[in-house]
């Protein structure tokens, strides 16, 4: 990571993000955290991440490290302490331990699924080799869901929070973060199966209604009690200078409650998922800007953009693959970066790639696992980056975690730097231009003008002097522009700009300089 960061200062970013790098066996990429206060020796060593910190802040750059409140790992000492510990016991209260129903407990508490596939519940077999009590678990069986009614659990994460902002970390992405207040959890629920589709947004046959109705009441997700947590460490945050920051992982519906995780008082941001699943469709997208720019404006919190993660097919696959996917990702990406807010890109969106090809062999999602193989999960997206031509693309002299792709031969760092017309010089420009140009640097302003344009192309101005144009159709379209406008930058050659009017070819944005 240090030996990257020129790289990623000249990419433009001013902050990074780290997923966990805490200790951990490492059975869901390290959300199956260990010891939240410690760094896992294959990554290095304490030293190593406050070197990190300060590398970084040389090149004033910021980092985000990410904090999994919502579940252990069963390596934990907490959860190692509960199993050997009687029913009842303070050890087994830090987690959700509950008896079975049925003649000898041999049904689950309730009948709730893992998101990651099957039950949500897993039996423990109690010291004396008797069958025991069971244990919840919404993830993997081997990521046991804390009790936040705990306050062990409650003065722990707070002590972890206050370790990490001492070695000057920036702030905190907080995973899963409308998980953490379990409500009626002794209860069924009635379509458990339909509810765990439509979270994982597994709804292509769904009625669109009955999607609605299941993600409108979920028992273990957005429930009212995250906000008085999250009003606790709001005051650790503000207690430390430099503006530490705190950002939400949290899928909510409908959307507009998401702007209840950064009232004045909670969080600072918190990602809008629009984008994650969106088509490139003008009328889908333009809906979905505004609707967040109205919910995140309503608590006066500054909207936050995500095009691609770690849990999600990346850009380019999810629009289609190929020539035709990497155009549209383009487009999407020059739309994305010319919004008012903060902009977070996955590594490798600025180098177009394509979730890797992998063999099930090599596959570690548990998403993969726990479905038997009926889904792939989530490692084609996981692939390390394609750094140079050489032994593992310069990623590592061992193995990788995870193979890299021969065929990711052009997509490399090294390959995209040298080439004008790459995803990556596009990046870089529109990341420079973002930074420097008076109506999309920083502020507080969140407002756009939107302008009138023909079916399938999204116009937006933004003051003083700016004009984007994205014509989400197959077809080129001509925009009346005004005269004196200049052409700042576009996702692919093909725009002409003319007296007057712009001809943008077909699944293309541009950036318009106009005149003052």
């Amino acid at each position: 990571m240090i030996a990257r960061l020129d790289y990623l200062k000249s990419l433009g970013v001013d902050a990074i993000w780290l997923s966990p790098f805490y200790k951990s066996p490492n059975k869901d990429g390290g959300y199956d955290v260990a010891d939240p206060r410690d760094v896992d020796p294959k990554f290095g060593n304490l030293l190593d991440a406050k070197c990190l910190i300060e590398e970084a802040h040389r090149r004033e750059l910021r980092v985000i490290f990410d904090i999994v409140p919502n579940h252990f790992s069963t390596e934990h000492l907490w959860f190692k302490e509960a199993l050997a510990s009687p029913k009842g016991s303070v050890a087994r209260s830090r987690f959700h331990f509950y008896d079975g129903r049925g003649e000898s407990g041999e049904i689950p508490p309730n009948n709730w699924n893992s998101i990651f596939g099957g039950p949500a519940w897993t039996r423990l077999t109690e010291v004396d080799g008797s069958k025991g009590q069971w244990y919840l678990h919404l993830f993997d069986s081997t990521q046991a869901d804390l009790n936040w009614d705990n306050l062990d659990v409650r003065d722990d994460f707070e002590k972890t929070l206050r370790f990490w902002l001492d070695l000057g970390v920036d702030g905190f992405r907080i995973d899963v973060a409308h998980g953490l207040a379990k409500e009626t959890i002794l209860q069924d629920h009635p379509d458990p199966e339909g509810l765990t589709r439509a979270l994982r947004l597994d709804v292509s046959d769904m009625r669109q209604e009955d999607r609605e109705r299941l993600l409108s009441d979920v028992p273990f997700f957005d429930r009212e009690g995250v906000h008085e947590i999250y009003r606790s460490w709001r005051k650790i945050f503000d207690s430390y200078s430099g503006g530490r920051i705190s950002v939400a992982e949290a899928w909510v519906h409908p959307s507009s409650r998401a702007a209840r995780y950064v009232r004045s008082d909670e969080l600072h941001q918190i990602f809008n998922f629009d984008f994650l699943i969106a088509p490139w469709d003008a009328e889908f997208l333009v809906a979905a800007i505004k609707r967040t720019l109205s919910e995140v404006g309503s608590v006066d919190a500054p909207p936050t953009w995500v095009l691609s993660n770690h849990d999600s097919p990346r850009l380019v696959t999810r629009l289609g693959g190929g020539d035709l996917g990497e155009r549209k990702a383009r487009a999407f990406a020059l739309l994305t970066h010319a919004l008012p807010g903060g902009i977070y890109i996955f590594q490798g969106e600025e180098l177009a790639l394509v979730d890797g090809a992998l063999p099930d062999s090599a596959r570690q999602d548990p998403v993969f696992f726990r479905t038997n193989g009926k889904d792939k999960g989530r490692d084609g997206a996981r692939i390390p980056l394609p750094w140079e031509s050489a032994v593992n693309f310069g990623f590592s002299t061992g193995t990788p975690w995870l193979p890299i792709p021969k065929d990711w031969e052009d997509k490399t760092v090294a390959q995209q730097s040298i080439n004008e017309s790459s995803s990556l010089a596009l990046y870089k420009k529109s990341l420079e231009i973002r930074s420097l140009h008076p109506a999309l640097k920083k502020s507080s302003n969140y407002n756009i003008e939107w302008i009138n344009a023909p079916k399938g192309v999204i116009g937006i101005k933004r003051a003083p002097g700016f004009l984007l144009i994205a014509n989400t159709n197959v077809e080129e379209i001509s925009v009346e522009i005004g005269e004196g406008a200049e052409l700042l930058l576009a996702s692919n050659s093909e725009v002409v700009v003319k007296v007057g009017r712009a001809v943008v070819a077909g699944h293309t944005t541009c950036w318009l300089n106009l005149p003052k």
